[in-house]
């Protein structure tokens, strides 16, 4: 990769890093479905109006919508505003990946092999880990909330590996216009009018940045960038990159609220990103050595080069992955 990509990469993963610590901002202004809603109406608008019509049909949009908007963000925004630290959020919810991996193999009958099988058991173990380091006195229903966000967010993947867009961020921009009134609906429902009138007539600058970042810095950019990525590189180079995504977490949750990480949870983060990686990454390389024998058979035997095949003008051959190989990455 370019060095201008390689820090593109790691900035994506700095920001939607970072997002867990501005998640906490904002659930000190709104109540949090009522901040998850909000999330993705600026996500949504005026973005919607530019990206041109979906890139998929309509139910995968709604599918991907309710699963990752209302189920997974909602759960977490709730989670943390049960007391589930920003930093310890940003590490629980990467166990997304093995979810993912278990659900597409009822769904989509695909087969995981002994390393992904491993990936998953040393994940698994960092989830204990992190789980013992919270103790009895830790925010138990925070930590189980997020644990469940995690498993909407690997319906949300299968969802999406089915659907297959091929543009993310247009795919992106629809989908946060689904939640919207889910939300906003929830929200009056289990909120109640009084303090979501509340918080929106004490609107201050600190929430509505925190509104900003976790709708334009951390959706519309964070997965322009990432789109943009993996449509130059293949997935294997890219998906590394995620892996920071904790790492930043963790780091800026300690350095601007003072949380603290203790030996044990640097423990589970090391076991659950790197069961994460092996759960992932092994797939990424298998899909690219399986290319290698039908790329050779492919090749033309010596002799006079054949003249290419005419096209569309102004076409060109598309480097963008499988759905398949891409994990999500984002908070």
């Amino acid at each position: 990769m370019r060095p201008a990509h390689i820090a593109l990469a790691v900035g994506t993963a700095a920001v939607w890093g970072l997002n867990f610590v501005v998640i906490e901002v904002g659930l000190d202004h709104f109540p949090p479905l009522l901040f998850c809603a909000l999330r993705f109406l600026a996500a949504a608008f005026p973005a919607v109006l530019l990206v041109g019509p979906p890139p998929v049909g309509w139910r995968w949009i709604v599918a991907v919508g309710l699963a990752l908007g209302v189920a997974k963000f909602g759960l977490l925004f709730i989670g943390m505003h049960q007391g589930m630290p920003a930093g310890l959020a940003s590490l629980v919810l990467q166990i997304q990946a093995v979810f993912t991996v278990l659900i597409a193999a009822a769904v989509l009958g695909e087969r995981p092999g002994r390393t992904r099988l491993l990936g998953m058991a040393v994940a698994a173990a960092g989830i204990v880990v992190a789980a013992v380091d919270e103790g009895a006195s830790g925010p138990v229903l925070g930590f189980a909330l997020t644990i469940a966000a995690a498993l909407c967010w690997g319906v949300s993947n299968v969802v999406t590996r089915r659907a297959a867009p091929p543009d993310a961020l247009r795919f992106m921009v629809w989908v946060s216009l689904v939640p919207i009134l889910p939300l906003l609906a929830l929200s009056l429902l289990f909120e109640g009018w009084s303090a979501d009138r509340a918080a929106l007539a004490s609107l201050d600058w600190g929430g509505a940045g925190a509104i900003l970042y976790v709708a334009w810095g951390a959706t519309v950019l964070g997965f322009g960038a990432w789109g943009f990525l993996l449509r130059t590189y293949d997935a294997s180079a890219v998906a590394p990159f995620s892996l920071l995504v904790p790492v930043f977490g963790m780091s800026s949750a300690a350095l601007l609220l003072d949380e603290h990480v203790s030996p044990l949870r640097w423990l589970a983060a090391a076991l659950l990103v790197g069961g994460v990686a092996l759960t992932t990454l092994t797939g990424v390389g298998a899909r690219l050595r399986a290319r290698r024998p039908a790329a050779a058979a492919a090749t033309p035997a010596p002799g006079p080069a054949a003249p290419p095949a005419p096209g569309p003008a102004g076409t060109s051959v598309s480097r963008t992955p499988s759905t398949a190989s891409r994990p999500s990455p984002r908070g």
